[in-house]
């Protein structure tokens, strides 16, 4: 063998040697790093923030048991499924195991545990234990989230002065904010003042809403015993009459400014200016990490006494370039300068102190509406609203953005759309390459 060709030779042995080497390296390194990046439009093979950040929270295994047929007519290998779908949840949390139980082989094992549903899914976790009957991330982040609440808190909310209920259907009623609540693993009781010699001493807070009628001032009075004794407060305060409750001001060291807060900001996003926006928040724990839009309808602004006992903290200051109307705006608001009040204007506010040994903490926010059934689906308002009394509940742990329905993306094709798509790939464009490669072979023997 000639010297040139003895050379090349050795310089493609060299060459395919480094190659292999450098193939070697990379699969080492892509095995001890795994990474991935998910490129589907609605991130729909990587689980949210919010998942993530709950599982962050909950130490020791997860088991979960799935009572499921192995096939589905309409979905295919559910047992394929089902893991692809856990392995979302186990990339973040590597001790979540997963076992399947077949409920028609095997029946008494489901008839156990109260399985009624075929691809029924037990969840169990220190201890507790839940169904989940619809497999998607909301529904499986919101039972663990429920789970990691150490605590069984009771929730107490004001009744019998026509007050917003947290359990009621009507659009002023707070129901879905209380199904939220009861999801996360709180217990919610109405509470009668004219019928309880005091505020239970078991609740772990207080929601007082809008009443519609005076409140006698044996309840009053009743109310300012449990914030004397350090009991924690959500006020949901509208722009209307207080109805006794201006004790409950004074006793907060509070200033509430008559009128309704006008945010020019908001015509922008076709909604009405008596609809105060909350973009940015002030640093608390309420808000941290908190950047979703907010929307308090027909909000009134708070303020304070300066020099009390009281820390404060603005949750949310609004209408930058509005202003307070003393009056409800008939058409398009306009800015009068001899009685409104220009903004911005706070519109929640954070209060805690040192009591008894412990800390007292109460948030007050300047809009009833904001949790209202016909208003909470705007923006983060219940996200919001549940790091508010998760914050009250000491389980600032659990504050984050509540996980939410993935947006469908699925691309539905008809027959017709897939044989194109079908015939291009298989027939057209090999005939094309070939044609391609044909034309410059004749070109090059020419």
């Amino acid at each position: 063998m000639k010297l040139p060709q003895l050379n090349l030779l050795i310089k493609n042995l060299a060459f395919a040697a480094l190659l292999l080497a450098a193939i070697v390296t990379l699969y080492h390194f892509a095995a001890q790093h795994p990474t991935q990046w998910d490129m589907t439009q609605n991130a729909s093979n990587s689980l949210a923030d919010s998942s993530v950040n709950v599982l962050s929270q909950l130490q020791g295994e997860i088991k979960l048991t799935m009572y499921v047929t192995g096939q589905n007519a309409n979905l295919g290998d559910m047992h394929r499924l089902t893991r692809d779908f856990v392995a979302l949840y186990q990339r973040y949390k590597p001790d979540i195991s997963l076992t399947f139980i077949d409920p028609v082989k095997q029946p008494e094992e489901a008839r156990k545990v109260n399985i009624h549903v075929n691809g029924e899914m037990l969840v169990d976790y220190g201890g507790k234990r839940e169904h989940l009957t619809m497999l998607n991330e909301q529904a499986l982040t919101s039972v663990l989230l429920r789970m990691a609440h150490t605590k069984n808190q009771l929730v107490m909310y004001l009744d019998g002065h026509g007050e917003r209920n947290l359990e009621g259907i009507a659009n002023h009623d707070l129901g879905e904010f209380g199904k939220r609540l009861q999801r996360n693993g709180f217990h919610l009781n109405s509470l009668n003042l004219t019928l309880a010699q005091e505020v239970p001493i078991n609740a772990n807070m207080l929601i007082i809403t809008q009443p519609q009628i005076d409140l006698l001032q044996g309840e009053i009075d009743k109310l300012l015993r449990y914030i004397a004794n350090g009991g924690n407060l959500l006020w949901l305060v509208d722009a209307e009459p207080l109805h006794g409750l201006e004790r409950l001001a004074e006793k907060l060291d509070i200033i509430l400014t008559p009128g309704i807060v006008i945010d020019p900001t908001a015509e922008k996003m076709n909604i009405p200016a008596t609809w105060a926006l909350g973009a940015g928040y002030p640093p608390h724990a309420i808000t941290q990490s908190f950047n979703l839009n907010t929307v308090f309808p027909f909000a009134r602004a708070i303020g304070w006494e300066e020099n009390t006992a009281w820390q404060r903290t603005p949750l949310i200051e609004a209408a930058p370039r509005g202003w307070i109307s003393r009056d409800t705006p008939q058409g398009k608001p306009h800015f009068n300068k001899a009685y409104d009040i220009p903004g911005p204007a706070t519109i929640a506010l954070a209060l805690q102190r040192n009591i008894n040994d412990r800390e007292q903490r109460i948030v007050i926010v300047g809009s009833g509406s904001f949790l209202a059934n016909t208003y909470s689906g705007n923006g983060g308002n219940i996200d919001l609203g549940i790091n508010m009394t998760n914050w009250l509940g000491n389980e600032e742990r659990l504050i984050t953005t509540q996980p939410r329905a993935v947006k469908d993306g699925m691309i539905n094709l008809s027959k017709v759309h897939l044989a194109i798509i079908s015939g291009s790939l298989l027939i057209a464009t090999p005939i094309l390459l070939t044609m391609v490669g044909t034309m410059l072979w004749w070109r090059r023997r020419r």
